[in-house]
């Protein structure tokens, strides 16, 4: 069983945090910094990304990598902090981000966790939870992921959970060690989330 939990108003925002059997999304305050420092330097995590490069710089680079989820509060966005709910550990971040209400899309990504709980059921149940509250509670159309195109390992994840490919952005951005990437792009749609919940609801039922 799933449910969504409000936190306090914030500067207007209403802040608020996920959770299902086996995950909890928190909203990223400036107290999880010095905890997700130590986890976040790990170059496995960014070897397709490069969003940190593990090196004498690092502790500068993350620190602005974090003031940018931060500020995400500041636009309606958020980043959060994923928990696992069997020990309250912290296992990784994702964001909502790229939000146009207008057009009721928005984007999820900046998702990561730690080697040793990839292909468990944790990124499963969290998608779930974003999903269900950006499709069913915001009442958005479509959710859109963009994974580089090197990182073939979380465009199954994505598929998995049933993104669907809709193309490749060639030479869409430059990574932080210099090098360019395409991005390859997939989207969920208000039309196929019944379907789509169902089978990520089995998923996460059976501890996939």
């Amino acid at each position: 069983m799933t449910s969504t939990l409000v936190l306090p108003i914030i500067d207007g925002i209403m802040l608020r945090f996920l959770k299902g059997n086996h995950v909890c999304l928190e909203p990223a305050t400036e107290q999880d910094r010095e905890l997700l420092r130590p986890l976040a330097r790990d170059e496995r995590i960014w070897e397709f990304t490069k969003t940190l490069l593990i090196n004498e710089e690092y502790d500068l680079q993350f620190d602005r990598y974090f003031n940018e989820a931060l500020d995400l509060e500041d636009i309606g966005a958020q980043a959060f902090v994923i928990r696992a709910v069997k020990n309250d550990r912290i296992i990784g971040m994702t964001r909502m981000f790229n939000i146009e209400r207008k057009d009721k899309r928005m984007e999820i990504g900046h998702t990561w966790y730690i080697p040793e709980v990839w292909g468990t059921v944790y990124n499963k149940e969290c998608k779930l939870l974003l999903l269900r509250y950006v499709l069913e509670t915001l009442e958005f159309n479509r959710v859109e992921f963009r994974v580089a195109h090197q990182n073939i390992r979380s465009q199954k994840a994505v598929a998995k959970i049933g993104g669907i490919k809709e193309g490749v952005l060639r030479r869409f951005a430059i990574r932080n060690d210099g090098s360019s990437r395409d991005t390859v792009v997939f989207s969920i749609i208000i039309d196929e989330w019944p379907e789509t919940k169902e089978k990520l609801l089995r998923l996460v039922a059976a501890g996939l």
